[in-house]
């Protein structure tokens, strides 16, 4: 066979092996038997073994994996990946249904969906190939892990019909209750640690080295929402989109629904939370989404989450087991959380002995007795919590379980604020959990993203006396650190749901230089980060970004009033006392300063020209669909002429740009204070500018369902 007959032989087989591939995973309606499939596949192999120039990037042979990655490459989202709202009872979506139908004059229709127990995946597709997948990471930036997610065979390589040029898809990635089985069946027998549930199995084998490793446990994956740039979107509806991704070869769940009314979700929720013991793998939910993309455009976002959409949260598997004893932890903070240790018990696929107690509040209320057989379930279910007693059950002198009133750690008296249930350790400086948490926080993916400093290494380097606080690390050498080691034990996550296990860390050559480079590469990270990692207490995420953007530098932060920082979006009174005293206290302003020196970010980059502020100084509330751009690029164009975007409507806006389909409570709201609405046409004139930003713009999102 020449070159040009294998060619021609490669194409036909390909073609053949796909469409097999898409009866079997999509349709699940196989039409050959797995020998015959098998018999193509290695004559497919065999002529690109022959000819391996004619391989193609979308070959079904580039599903069977082989391919080592050393390192995941972090990708910035083009569409961020945010989450959805969350509620446990049918109370709160009947709230939401409420909510939507007053702002929105026409009838609405739903979409309920199941709520996958997996990993988050955003798929991007070009001309109709598959190029790259990414972890959901931090929602802003994930890992890309394209060679593991190609041996997935529901991951089309190669879509068929009439698809748009780009667009991105977001999965879950799953693995099936009979890969699992399968798996830790394997691991049982070759003396491995099994896994404790399909969730935890899915996410560590997309992120293993050896692809072919990857195929060989058999994931899965489900679609459930098209992204694409909002003058691109081809589609009216939700579902209309998922149809359409499903012609083009995407694997679309059949278990989804149109529903008018809370009546008819309420239906779909409880025939689901009965029915989901008989699927082939886990749902811990219902998502809830309005179906017209119009709709939800009126609707819009708060800062963390969409308006048009929510997940119903099944209620929690529940056990009993016994209380043996109580342990008593020191957060980053300060705060002292009692933490359960159980009588081991089966829950949710994991063997839980820990579980969390809350506050001396909540131990009171429940009156709690060691040896008490007490009720556990999985909040969220992740971490465990103790919901009650069998006072039946409860032993006649048994002790009752009391709160300590000295710190556990460094014997300092507990402290506890008014109207607050946690106590708190107040020698911030000298409690060894305190310091060492404050440093893992600095160092966290989320804030400074010193990778090469993970688990363990913070304590053996707090051990020997190298660091006292994170404005150390910017100390550290080479020489410092080679040859140091260390047997430690090592925690969980949440410190709850398996034994502690014990290891040895140690600094080699790679370690000590992986280290130092991190640590370098850290004083570019920007502003608004820098301000999450210094761990001011109620500062979040979300919180640091908004006040980085209002205040600029960390300067006009620490010289700013109590009134001043509360002027800026979610930040109330409690956040700005907490920042007022953080940035009073001299230590904290000696360890800024020496961060400052390190050459770590300060101040907010400035990525706009600043010659036309026309919009200084002034609040501005966007709402509707407009005319000749998208929402996203009106608030572009306010931050870049020097307004703030505010969601709500107060005394405090200036004006409000309204579109059409502007929001009826909204209006009403707007007219009653007496703020002025400006239609698009209005707000043009207003800035000097009738034409289209040409700029490019950040995409508010798509959400981790």
């Amino acid at each position: 066979m020449n070159k040009e007959e294998a060619k021609t032989k490669i194409a036909e087989l390909s073609n053949i092996i796909e469409t097999h591939n898409y009866n079997y995973y999509i349709l699940a309606q196989p039409t050959i038997s797995d020998y015959d499939f098998d018999m193509l596949m290695n004559e497919l192999i065999a002529l690109e073994q022959q000819f391996p120039d004619l391989i193609l990037p979308d070959s079904p042979t580039q599903r069977v994996g082989g391919d080592i990655t050393k390192e995941f490459q972090t990708v910035k989202h083009r569409y961020p990946m945010l989450s959805l709202s969350n509620s446990y009872n049918l109370d709160e979506v009947k709230d939401f249904i409420t909510r939507i139908k007053k702002s929105i004059e026409e009838e609405v229709e739903f979409v309920c969906e199941l709520k996958f127990d997996g990993v988050s995946i955003s798929l991007t597709y070009e001309k109709g190939l598959f190029v790259k997948a990414v972890t959901r990471g931090d929602g802003t930036q994930g890992d890309d892990v394209t060679t593991n997610i190609k041996t997935i065979r529901s991951v089309p390589l190669r879509l068929k019909g009439d698809y748009p040029d780009f667009f991105e898809m977001r999965g879950e990635i799953i693995m099936p209750h009979s890969s699992f089985n399968s798996i830790n069946a394997e691991r049982e027998e070759l003396g491995l640690q099994a896994f404790a549930n399909p969730r935890n199995a899915a996410a560590g084998t997309i992120k293993l080295q050896n692809s072919s490793e990857v195929a060989k446990r058999k994931l899965d994956n489900y679609c459930y929402f098209m992204m694409m740039d909002d003058d691109k979107m081809i589609f009216k509806t939700h579902y209309e989109s998922l149809n359409a991704a499903k012609q083009w070869g995407f694997n679309v769940s059949n278990y989804m629904a149109i529903c008018k009314n809370a009546d008819e979700i309420e239906e779909f929720i409880n025939y689901w939370d009965e029915k989901r013991k008989e699927l082939p793998f886990d749902i811990d939910g219902i998502v809830i989404k309005v179906n017209d993309f119009s709709q939800r455009e009126i609707l819009g976002f708060t800062s963390k989450s969409p308006r048009w959409a929510i997940a119903y949260k099944f209620k929690a598997e529940e056990v009993y087991t016994k209380l043996l004893s109580v342990d008593f932890q020191v957060g980053r903070h300060g705060t002292i959380t009692p933490v359960a240790n159980l009588e081991p018990v089966q829950l949710a696929g994991t063997i839980v002995k820990r579980a969390t107690l809350h506050n001396a509040d909540f131990i009171n209320q429940l009156d709690l007795h060691y040896d008490d057989i007490v009720s556990v379930e999985k909040g969220g279910e992740i971490i465990p919590k103790i919901t009650s007693v069998d006072l039946k059950q409860r032993k006649e002198y048994s002790n009752k379980v009391c709160f300590i009133d000295k710190c556990p750690e460094c014997g300092t008296q507990l402290v506890k604020a008014e109207g607050e249930a946690a106590w708190y350790c107040p020698n911030s400086l000298g409690c060894p959990p305190q310091i060492k948490g404050r440093i893992e926080h600095f160092i966290s993916r989320k804030a400074m993203n010193i990778e090469s400093l993970g688990e363990g290494k913070v304590e053996l380097l707090f051990d020997n006396n190298l660091i006292k606080d994170y404005s150390d690390l910017y100390d550290l050498t080479y020489d410092k650190l080679f040859g140091l080691e260390k047997v430690i034990v090592v925690k969980d996550e949440y410190n709850l749901l398996q034994e502690n296990a014990v290891r040895k860390v140690s600094f080699k050559e790679k370690t000590s230089n992986n280290i130092i480079e991190a640590i370098e590469r850290s004083k570019s990270v920007p502003f608004a980060r820098v301000l999450y990692a210094l761990g001011i207490k109620y500062v979040g995420e979300t919180t640091a970004k908004l006040i980085a953007k209002a205040m600029g530098s960390i300067d006009n932060i620490i010289n700013a009033s109590v009134e001043d920082l509360t002027e800026i979006e979610e930040v109330g009174e409690k956040i700005a006392l907490s920042i007022k005293d953080f940035f009073t206290d001299e230590r904290n302003l000696n360890i800024i300063n020496r961060l400052r020196a390190a050459g770590l970010q300060f101040e907010q980059e400035q990525k706009v020209n600043n010659e036309n502020q026309v919009l200084s100084g002034l609040s501005i509330v966007v709402s509707g669909v407009f005319k000749t751009m998208s929402r996203d690029e009106i608030k572009q164009l306010i931050e870049d002429l020097g307004g703030k975007n505010v969601s709500s409507i107060s005394k405090k806006t200036s004006f409000i740009v309204a579109g059409d389909k502007m929001g009826p409570e909204k209006r009403k709201k707007a007219e009653t204070l007496g703020i002025e609405i400006k239609s698009e046409d209005d707000f043009l004139e207003m800035i000097g500018d009738k034409e289209k930003p040409t700029k490019g713009i950040e995409v508010q999102g798509s959400f981790d369902f």
